[in-house]
């Protein structure tokens, strides 16, 4: 018998099949431990241009490490396949559970509910938005734990955007607003969906379920459902709370743990110890050796590496916050508390370092790519979740700009650092003086000449 090896993993039986994957069981030779291998072809994914999508998907799955979702333990590539280890998951899907019971108990429907909101509350304090949430992405464990799966829909926005656009999901559990197309908030979305699944847990059917998608959809927007009569009160108010048509006046996940019915039996679950997660190697998975040449994996600022951008008159133009036109749609949304930059004329790889030395004597953790850094907490406090994204650019021969962007956590928060982040860095950043013209750049209120 031939014995296949990838890696340290062996590789067995096939145990699901998709349209782009497919997914194996593997055996880790170093622990013995069991995992999921998913295969996909290079090629097909590079054709039907996903790949921005697989390494999004990739990326979402490493920062979400949370008991309650399914654990991404690395990736691995040849010239022809990537190979995403995952956990092993034994239990099958949710959707099967209840397909076999019917409906399940209130107990047991609160306590998956519990889990589901455990687990959708940290990816959301991580700026991940699942967007795809149904019993059929929620696999069970060996002792009847929920696991969040497929994050090949989710969210991580650009920085400085706070509505997401794509109308995607399955029918049946999309939030009316996403069906709106004008602009949507992910974590009231995901909210919405886990109101659909509890419902589905307790009754054993949709509460929005039609043939045709038109009505469908008119029933959703108006939020058009009963409830079973065998629902306890408490919950029929829990789910109407949820299944509010207006995102603004629905019930939002803090107080949904806060809700009566909700806190019946609940017990929080702990977070894992923070983890070293490092995203610096996607590109290196994605692309070999002819690909590289139109898009180079990440390298050190430097003479032997990759500069930083370098900015040209129209792009100054824009970084004016005189001209810029980003504060005509982040009106109210404080975009200028989250959103700075100075100068230096210090080498980039010299500013690089300083940034990194300065965070970290701060009690941050930091991630370098090319001339681009993120920074971030190491608090496993969901609440105190804090990072911020600093990137160089090349304004002239002798200039650097560092462009800082608030990443999570809240605008005092962010605002905190940058003074004290600023007030280490007094040895690299330049102090334009009133006849400069940079400083017109950076300070559009200097007079004109």
């Amino acid at each position: 018998m031939v014995v296949r090896k990838i890696g340290k993993y062996v590789v067995g039986r096939t145990i699901g099949e998709g349209t782009f994957a497919k997914v194996k069981f593997a055996q880790n030779t170093e622990t013995g431990a069991s995992v999921a291998m998913k295969v996909i072809d290079r090629n097909t994914i590079i054709k039907r241009k996903m790949i921005d999508q697989l390494k999004r998907e990739i990326s979402i799955m490493k920062l979400v490490r949370h008991p309650y979702v399914v654990r991404l333990h690395e990736v691995l590539a040849s010239r022809t396949k990537i190979y995403i280890i995952l956990e092993f998951i034994t239990g099958g899907e949710l959707f099967d559970k209840i397909v076999r019971h019917r409906r399940l108990s209130e107990a047991e429907s609160r306590r998956y509910f519990q889990q589901l909101i455990d687990g959708v509350d940290f990816f959301h304090s991580k700026g991940v938005f699942h967007r795809d949430l149904k019993p059929e992405n929620l696999l069970l464990d060996s002792q009847e734990n929920i696991k969040i799966s497929d994050f090949g829909l989710s969210a991580f926005p650009e920085q400085g955007v706070s509505l997401l656009r794509t109308t995607c999901g399955t029918p049946n559990y999309i939030a009316p607003e996403v069906l709106g197309h004008k602009g949507y908030d992910g974590a009231a979305a995901d909210v919405w969906s886990c109101g659909i699944i509890l419902y589905v847990l307790m009754a054993g059917y949709l509460p929005f379920d039609e043939y045709d998608l038109t009505t469908l959809y008119s029933k959703i927007e108006k939020a058009e459902f009963s409830c079973p009569s065998w629902f306890p009160v408490e919950a029929k108010s829990l789910i109407h709370r949820i299944l509010d048509p207006n995102p603004r006046t629905r019930i939002t996940i803090e107080q949904i743990r806060n809700d009566k019915w909700f806190e019946k039996g609940y017990v929080p679950v702990g977070l894992l110890e923070y983890e070293d997660v490092n995203l610096d190697d996607l590109d290196a998975i994605f692309y070999d050796g002819k690909e590289q040449k139109a898009k180079k994996p990440c390298e050190p600022c430097g003479k032997d590496g990759v500069g930083p951008l370098i900015l040209n008159a129209f792009d100054l133009i824009i970084l004016s916050q005189g001209l810029n036109l980003a504060s005509l749609f982040d009106r109210g949304q404080g975009f200028m508390k989250h959103h700075t930059r100075f100068v230096s004329q210090k080498p980039a790889k010299v500013v690089l370092s300083s940034m990194e030395v300065v965070a970290q004597s701060m009690g941050f953790k930091t991630r370098k790519c090319a001339c681009k850094m993120r920074v971030e907490s190491l608090s496993a406090n969901k609440k105190s979740q804090f990072s911020v994204i600093l990137e160089i650019f090349e304004v002239a021969p002798t200039f650097l700009m560092v462009d800082i962007q608030k990443a999570a956590g809240d605008a005092s928060e962010y605002l905190k650092f940058y003074k004290n982040f600023c007030c280490n860095l007094e040895e690299i950043i330049w102090k334009p003086t009133n006849d400069s013209s940079i400083s017109k750049i950076t300070n559009p209120k200097s007079k004109k000449r």
